[in-house]
Protein backbone atom coordinates (compact mmCIF):
# COMPACT_ATOMS: atom_id res chain seq x y z
CA UNK A 1 0.00 0.00 0.00
CA UNK A 2 1.02 3.39 -0.73
CA UNK A 3 1.98 5.67 2.26
CA UNK A 4 -0.23 8.52 2.53
CA UNK A 5 1.22 11.91 1.83
CA UNK A 6 1.47 13.59 5.03
CA UNK A 7 0.08 17.59 5.52
CA UNK A 8 3.26 20.27 5.27
CA UNK A 9 2.99 21.58 8.57
CA UNK A 10 3.21 25.64 8.57
CA UNK A 11 4.99 27.56 11.56
CA UNK A 12 4.45 30.68 12.81
CA UNK A 13 7.78 31.55 11.85
CA UNK A 14 7.25 30.30 7.82
CA UNK A 15 3.89 32.96 8.31
CA UNK A 16 6.29 35.65 9.55
CA UNK A 17 9.08 35.12 6.52
CA UNK A 18 6.36 34.80 3.95
CA UNK A 19 5.08 38.55 5.75
CA UNK A 20 8.67 39.84 4.91
CA UNK A 21 8.59 38.67 1.23
CA UNK A 22 4.91 40.27 0.85
CA UNK A 23 6.51 43.77 2.28
CA UNK A 24 9.31 43.96 0.61
CA UNK A 25 11.54 43.32 3.06
CA UNK A 26 12.90 39.81 1.57
CA UNK A 27 13.54 39.42 -2.13
CA UNK A 28 11.76 35.51 -3.78
CA UNK A 29 15.60 33.74 -3.54
CA UNK A 30 15.76 34.73 0.15
CA UNK A 31 12.21 33.90 1.67
CA UNK A 32 12.67 30.69 -0.23
CA UNK A 33 16.30 29.97 1.11
CA UNK A 34 14.89 31.11 4.59
CA UNK A 35 11.70 29.02 4.27
CA UNK A 36 13.90 25.59 2.99
CA UNK A 37 15.39 26.32 6.47
CA UNK A 38 12.40 26.06 8.62
CA UNK A 39 11.41 23.25 6.20
CA UNK A 40 13.60 20.97 6.35
CA UNK A 41 13.99 20.76 2.76
CA UNK A 42 13.73 22.08 -0.77
CA UNK A 43 10.77 19.81 -1.62
CA UNK A 44 9.07 20.55 1.94
CA UNK A 45 9.55 24.60 1.12
CA UNK A 46 8.02 23.89 -2.77
CA UNK A 47 5.04 22.56 -0.93
CA UNK A 48 4.10 25.10 1.83
CA UNK A 49 5.35 28.14 -0.56
CA UNK A 50 1.68 28.21 -2.58
CA UNK A 51 -0.39 27.35 1.10
CA UNK A 52 1.25 30.71 2.11
CA UNK A 53 0.57 32.58 -1.13
CA UNK A 54 -2.95 33.56 -1.80
CA UNK A 55 -4.64 31.40 -4.44
CA UNK A 56 -6.12 32.67 -7.55
CA UNK A 57 -7.70 29.50 -8.48
CA UNK A 58 -9.97 29.73 -5.31
CA UNK A 59 -13.53 30.28 -5.64
CA UNK A 60 -14.73 32.83 -5.26
CA UNK A 61 -17.41 33.63 -2.00
CA UNK A 62 -19.82 35.82 -4.46
CA UNK A 63 -19.53 34.54 -8.18
CA UNK A 64 -18.74 36.83 -10.98
CA UNK A 65 -22.06 36.34 -12.57
CA UNK A 66 -24.30 35.95 -9.59
CA UNK A 67 -27.41 37.39 -10.90
CA UNK A 68 -27.73 39.38 -7.64
CA UNK A 69 -25.16 41.75 -8.64
CA UNK A 70 -24.24 43.69 -11.75
CA UNK A 71 -20.43 44.41 -11.88
CA UNK A 72 -18.49 46.06 -14.99
CA UNK A 73 -14.85 47.24 -15.51
CA UNK A 74 -14.49 51.01 -15.98
CA UNK A 75 -12.15 53.99 -16.31
CA UNK A 76 -12.65 57.28 -14.57
CA UNK A 77 -10.42 60.63 -13.80
CA UNK A 78 -7.77 60.31 -11.43
CA UNK A 79 -5.41 62.78 -9.87
CA UNK A 80 -3.05 62.83 -13.05
CA UNK A 81 -4.34 60.44 -15.64
CA UNK A 82 -7.18 57.51 -16.09
CA UNK A 83 -7.80 54.99 -13.13
CA UNK A 84 -9.29 51.71 -13.86
CA UNK A 85 -11.62 50.47 -11.72
CA UNK A 86 -14.19 47.69 -11.09
CA UNK A 87 -17.75 48.78 -10.39
CA UNK A 88 -20.26 47.05 -8.95
CA UNK A 89 -24.01 47.60 -7.92
CA UNK A 90 -26.66 45.91 -6.13
CA UNK A 91 -29.11 44.44 -8.87
CA UNK A 92 -32.47 45.18 -6.93
CA UNK A 93 -30.89 48.68 -6.05
CA UNK A 94 -33.97 51.19 -5.44
CA UNK A 95 -32.85 54.91 -4.64
CA UNK A 96 -29.61 55.99 -3.93
CA UNK A 97 -27.23 54.21 -1.80
CA UNK A 98 -24.04 54.55 0.08
CA UNK A 99 -20.96 53.66 -2.21
CA UNK A 100 -18.10 52.22 -0.62
CA UNK A 101 -13.95 52.13 -2.39
CA UNK A 102 -12.35 49.08 -1.68
CA UNK A 103 -8.88 49.12 -2.03
CA UNK A 104 -6.75 46.40 -2.48
CA UNK A 105 -3.74 44.60 -0.83
CA UNK A 106 -0.23 44.92 -1.87
CA UNK A 107 -0.80 42.57 -4.89
CA UNK A 108 -3.27 44.73 -6.89
CA UNK A 109 -6.88 45.01 -8.21
CA UNK A 110 -7.21 40.92 -8.69
CA UNK A 111 -9.64 38.57 -8.43
CA UNK A 112 -10.17 38.31 -4.76
CA UNK A 113 -10.27 42.00 -4.58
CA UNK A 114 -13.24 41.98 -7.15
CA UNK A 115 -14.89 39.37 -5.32
CA UNK A 116 -14.81 41.68 -2.28
CA UNK A 117 -16.62 44.29 -4.25
CA UNK A 118 -19.24 42.04 -4.64
CA UNK A 119 -19.88 40.65 -1.46
CA UNK A 120 -19.77 44.73 -0.44
CA UNK A 121 -22.64 45.46 -2.87
CA UNK A 122 -24.51 42.50 -1.68
CA UNK A 123 -24.50 44.66 1.30
CA UNK A 124 -27.03 46.99 -0.63
CA UNK A 125 -23.90 49.54 -1.43
CA UNK A 126 -22.31 50.76 -4.82
CA UNK A 127 -18.66 49.32 -4.60
CA UNK A 128 -15.65 50.61 -6.54
CA UNK A 129 -12.73 48.74 -6.68
CA UNK A 130 -9.81 50.82 -8.15
CA UNK A 131 -6.63 49.81 -9.26
CA UNK A 132 -3.68 51.84 -8.11
CA UNK A 133 -1.65 50.76 -10.33
CA UNK A 134 -3.30 52.56 -12.96
CA UNK A 135 -0.17 54.71 -13.49
CA UNK A 136 1.95 52.59 -13.99
CA UNK A 137 -0.42 50.78 -16.61
CA UNK A 138 -2.30 48.43 -13.92
CA UNK A 139 -2.46 44.88 -12.15
CA UNK A 140 -0.34 42.42 -14.11
CA UNK A 141 -1.47 38.87 -13.71
CA UNK A 142 1.94 37.77 -12.33
CA UNK A 143 1.42 38.64 -8.75
CA UNK A 144 5.00 38.91 -8.09
CA UNK A 145 5.28 41.60 -10.57
CA UNK A 146 2.55 43.17 -9.30
CA UNK A 147 4.51 43.17 -5.94
CA UNK A 148 7.52 45.12 -7.13
CA UNK A 149 5.09 47.73 -9.17
CA UNK A 150 4.42 49.34 -5.78
CA UNK A 151 7.89 50.00 -4.41
CA UNK A 152 7.47 52.24 -7.69
CA UNK A 153 4.39 54.00 -7.07
CA UNK A 154 4.34 57.97 -5.24
CA UNK A 155 2.54 58.01 -2.27
CA UNK A 156 1.33 61.76 -3.15
CA UNK A 157 -0.11 60.79 -6.43
CA UNK A 158 -1.82 57.17 -4.50
CA UNK A 159 -3.00 59.91 -2.18
CA UNK A 160 -4.26 62.13 -4.51
CA UNK A 161 -5.86 59.49 -6.65
CA UNK A 162 -7.73 58.38 -3.56
CA UNK A 163 -9.03 62.01 -3.02
CA UNK A 164 -10.06 61.75 -7.47
CA UNK A 165 -12.35 58.73 -6.60
CA UNK A 166 -13.88 59.62 -3.28
CA UNK A 167 -15.37 62.79 -5.95
CA UNK A 168 -16.05 60.25 -8.34
CA UNK A 169 -18.51 58.64 -6.40
CA UNK A 170 -19.75 61.56 -4.42
CA UNK A 171 -20.65 62.79 -8.16
CA UNK A 172 -22.18 59.27 -8.95
CA UNK A 173 -25.53 58.88 -9.94
CA UNK A 174 -26.70 55.78 -7.54
CA UNK A 175 -24.88 57.52 -4.73
CA UNK A 176 -25.97 58.97 -2.14
CA UNK A 177 -23.19 61.42 -1.90
CA UNK A 178 -22.07 59.36 1.20
CA UNK A 179 -18.48 57.65 0.59
CA UNK A 180 -16.82 55.33 2.52
CA UNK A 181 -13.21 53.28 2.28
CA UNK A 182 -12.67 49.81 3.11
CA UNK A 183 -8.94 48.70 2.42
CA UNK A 184 -6.65 45.46 3.19
CA UNK A 185 -3.03 45.60 3.93
CA UNK A 186 -1.40 47.78 1.65
CA UNK A 187 -5.15 49.07 1.11
CA UNK A 188 -5.51 49.17 4.51
CA UNK A 189 -2.98 51.79 5.22
CA UNK A 190 -3.97 53.75 2.18
CA UNK A 191 -7.80 53.75 3.71
CA UNK A 192 -5.59 55.65 6.77
CA UNK A 193 -4.15 58.13 4.47
CA UNK A 194 -7.31 58.79 2.39
CA UNK A 195 -8.87 59.63 6.01
CA UNK A 196 -5.66 62.16 6.04
CA UNK A 197 -6.50 63.64 2.66
CA UNK A 198 -10.17 63.59 2.18
CA UNK A 199 -12.32 65.59 4.79
CA UNK A 200 -15.18 64.44 2.76
CA UNK A 201 -14.74 60.59 3.54
CA UNK A 202 -17.87 59.61 5.41
CA UNK A 203 -16.56 56.15 6.62
CA UNK A 204 -12.78 54.13 6.90
CA UNK A 205 -12.57 51.01 7.66
CA UNK A 206 -8.64 49.66 7.50
CA UNK A 207 -7.71 46.16 7.91
CA UNK A 208 -4.24 45.55 9.37
CA UNK A 209 -3.51 48.74 7.94
CA UNK A 210 -0.39 50.91 8.28
CA UNK A 211 -1.06 54.09 10.04
CA UNK A 212 -0.13 57.38 9.10
CA UNK A 213 2.14 60.36 11.11
CA UNK A 214 0.70 60.94 14.65
CA UNK A 215 0.98 64.55 13.44
CA UNK A 216 -1.85 64.07 10.86
CA UNK A 217 -4.17 62.60 12.66
CA UNK A 218 -5.22 65.73 13.53
CA UNK A 219 -6.49 66.06 9.75
CA UNK A 220 -9.07 63.13 9.94
CA UNK A 221 -12.81 63.33 10.00
CA UNK A 222 -14.15 60.48 9.34
CA UNK A 223 -15.12 57.84 11.74
CA UNK A 224 -12.99 54.93 11.61
CA UNK A 225 -12.76 51.27 12.00
CA UNK A 226 -9.82 49.53 12.62
CA UNK A 227 -9.13 45.98 12.26
CA UNK A 228 -5.72 44.22 13.62
CA UNK A 229 -4.40 40.85 13.61
CA UNK A 230 -2.92 39.78 17.24
CA UNK A 231 0.43 37.93 15.82
CA UNK A 232 0.64 40.84 13.25
CA UNK A 233 3.76 42.52 15.01
CA UNK A 234 5.11 44.75 12.40
CA UNK A 235 1.93 46.52 11.75
CA UNK A 236 0.61 46.43 15.50
CA UNK A 237 3.75 48.18 16.67
CA UNK A 238 2.00 51.50 16.06
CA UNK A 239 -1.56 50.84 17.25
CA UNK A 240 -1.01 52.82 20.65
CA UNK A 241 0.09 55.62 18.89
CA UNK A 242 -1.75 56.19 16.60
CA UNK A 243 -4.88 55.57 19.08
CA UNK A 244 -3.46 58.23 21.18
CA UNK A 245 -3.22 60.52 18.04
CA UNK A 246 -6.85 60.17 17.44
CA UNK A 247 -7.76 60.53 20.94
CA UNK A 248 -5.23 63.85 20.65
CA UNK A 249 -7.91 65.15 17.83
CA UNK A 250 -10.89 63.91 19.00
CA UNK A 251 -11.51 61.33 16.08
CA UNK A 252 -14.37 58.88 16.36
CA UNK A 253 -12.56 55.41 15.98
CA UNK A 254 -13.00 51.51 17.30
CA UNK A 255 -10.13 49.17 16.96
CA UNK A 256 -10.04 45.46 17.56
CA UNK A 257 -7.01 43.03 17.58
CA UNK A 258 -8.32 39.34 16.66
CA UNK A 259 -6.37 37.51 18.84
CA UNK A 260 -4.43 34.26 17.14
CA UNK A 261 -4.68 35.35 13.91
CA UNK A 262 -2.56 36.34 11.36
CA UNK A 263 -1.97 39.51 8.93
CA UNK A 264 -4.14 39.03 6.35
CA UNK A 265 -6.93 36.80 8.10
CA UNK A 266 -9.48 38.23 5.57
CA UNK A 267 -7.90 37.28 2.64
CA UNK A 268 -9.67 33.37 2.29
CA UNK A 269 -7.68 32.68 -0.77
CA UNK A 270 -4.57 32.46 1.48
CA UNK A 271 -4.79 28.66 3.22
CA UNK A 272 -2.30 29.54 5.90
CA UNK A 273 -3.61 32.54 6.74
CA UNK A 274 -7.16 33.20 6.28
CA UNK A 275 -8.60 33.11 9.56
CA UNK A 276 -12.94 32.29 9.08
CA UNK A 277 -13.88 33.18 12.95
CA UNK A 278 -11.95 36.52 12.93
CA UNK A 279 -12.52 37.00 9.08
CA UNK A 280 -16.48 36.46 9.76
CA UNK A 281 -16.38 38.89 12.72
CA UNK A 282 -14.78 41.49 11.28
CA UNK A 283 -17.10 41.68 8.58
CA UNK A 284 -19.90 41.56 10.27
CA UNK A 285 -18.67 44.47 12.20
CA UNK A 286 -17.60 46.16 8.79
CA UNK A 287 -21.35 46.14 7.71
CA UNK A 288 -22.93 47.27 10.39
CA UNK A 289 -20.89 49.91 10.65
CA UNK A 290 -20.71 51.28 6.59
CA UNK A 291 -25.23 51.01 6.88
CA UNK A 292 -24.45 53.24 9.68
CA UNK A 293 -22.21 55.75 8.61
CA UNK A 294 -23.18 55.51 5.01
CA UNK A 295 -27.27 55.37 5.43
Amino acid sequence: MTEPVAKPVITQMMIDAYDEYTHLTLDRRRFMEQLTRLAGSGAAAAAIAPMLAANSAKAAIVAENDSRVKGEDITYPGSSGEMKAYLVKPADQQGKVGTVIVIHENRGLNLHIRDVARRVALEGFVALAPDFLSPLGGTPSDEDKARDMFSKLDAAQVAADGVATVAYLKSLKAGNGKVGALGFCWGGGAVNQLAVHAPDLSAGVAYYGMQPKAEDAAKIKAPLLLHYAGLDSRTNAGIDAYKKALDAAHVEYKVYVYEGANHAFNNDTSAARYDKKAADLAWSRTVAFLKEKLA
